[in-house]
């Protein structure tokens, strides 16, 4: 399984009628993330009128969005469709509006907070995320180039111990476990040390 988010923090700004549109982005694994990241907007940016917000978390379970004083569905809801159309998981975005003195009207706040979300999704880094399993394994120094080979075709190597015998970390793909672990038992002759988690992670390969 993988899913799509951003890797960083990112924004973009644009103005209608004199009213400027912050719109920003981040990273959110789960709710207590996404909120922590709107409390944080909204304290940098006190002074303004408005902080809207929309947040896709816990891997699309956990969906909200606020219009934060905007006309209801006039700014939560167009953020939350960017983000449900970008196709991102795990995402949190927060538009930021300074009102310039003129009214927009209904559809001209909706037309500049859907802008202001697309913008922010447009200008950040995005990267896929894939279901993983962290493996660890002890073997003799003689295999290990091969092996180092292996675990880049199958996922990530995290990190190795060059000791009396060669000990790494990698993360696999969870799909691909039993494939990794016969490869390694037919490259070692069964001698390398296996132990995989049963814990599922999400890591950027």
């Amino acid at each position: 399984m993988e899913y799509v988010t951003v890797f960083e923090e990112a924004e973009a700004r644009h103005t209608e009628k004199r009213s400027e549109f912050i719109g920003r982005i981040a990273h959110a694994a789960d709710e207590s993330e996404a909120a922590a990241f709107v409390s944080r907007i909204r304290a940098l940016e006190r002074d303004a009128r408005h902080n809207v917000f929309a947040y896709i978390a816990s891997g699309g379970s956990a969906v909200r969005y606020s219009d934060d004083g905007e006309p209801q569905g006039t700014g939560g809801m167009p953020c939350l469709e960017v983000l449900k159309n970008s196709g991102l998981t795990d995402v949190v975005v927060v538009v930021t509006r300074y009102f310039g003195g003129v009214l927009l009207g209904a559809p001209g706040l909706v037309r500049a907070y859907t802008k202001a979300a697309a913008e922010a999704v447009a200008a950040a880094r995005k990267v896929t995320m894939t279901e993983c399993r962290l493996v660890k394994c002890v073997y003799d120094y003689t295999f290990h180039r091969i092996i180092a080979d292996v675990v880049k075709t199958f996922g990530k190597l995290y990190f190795v111990d060059y000791r009396e015998a060669v000990a790494i970390d990698c993360y696999v793909r969870s799909d691909k476990i039993r494939e990794f672990v016969a490869e390694l038992r037919n490259i070692t002759g069964g001698d390398a040390l296996i132990n995989v988690s049963d814990t599922v992670e999400y890591i950027a390969l």
